[in-house]
């Protein structure tokens, strides 16, 4: 039984530490996508990021900017969620242009600050709390609470 038992923990161990992220400065440790996303749209450099991993596997990298922008990719250095300062905005080439549109029509004075990729769509995040929800295609469906 205690054999067993020790067994059990060394598992356990071993799947909680492969769960664990790991920490770098150094950029080169990303996909080449993403390297690629963040030389053509950002102007700050890496800071850090985080390879966030499940099983020995990698999940997804948050990735921090100088100028405080966080940046989560998948795990072949797609965008999955762009979070900016108050007062900045998210790069327009990262934003359908049907959301672009619909936002510089219907809330002329604020700034995308935050936009989020996932299977239904996106969630968009404006600079005055607003709140939105688009499909796929960019098609705006509501506002968010």
């Amino acid at each position: 039984m205690k054999k067993l038992l020790s067994i059990l923990t060394v598992i356990m161990c071993v799947f909680t530490a492969s769960a664990r992220g790991n920490y770098s400065h150094d950029p080169a440790g990303l996909p080449n996508a993403a390297r690629t996303i963040l030389k053509n749209n950002f102007k700050a450099n890496v800071s850090h990021f985080k390879i966030e991993k499940d099983f020995g596997m990698v999940k997804e990298y948050d990735v921090v900017l100088t100028d405080g922008t966080e940046i989560t990719f998948d795990s072949h250095g797609n965008w999955k969620d762009i979070e900016v300062r108050q007062n900045a905005s998210v790069p327009a080439s990262l934003i359908p242009a049907a959301i672009k549109e619909y936002v510089k029509q219907n809330q002329k004075k604020a700034k995308i600050t935050g936009i989020e990729k996932n299977r239904s769509g996106y969630e968009v995040e404006l600079s005055n709390g607003v709140e939105m929800k688009f499909n796929n295609e960019g098609k705006f469906l509501r506002y968010d609470k």
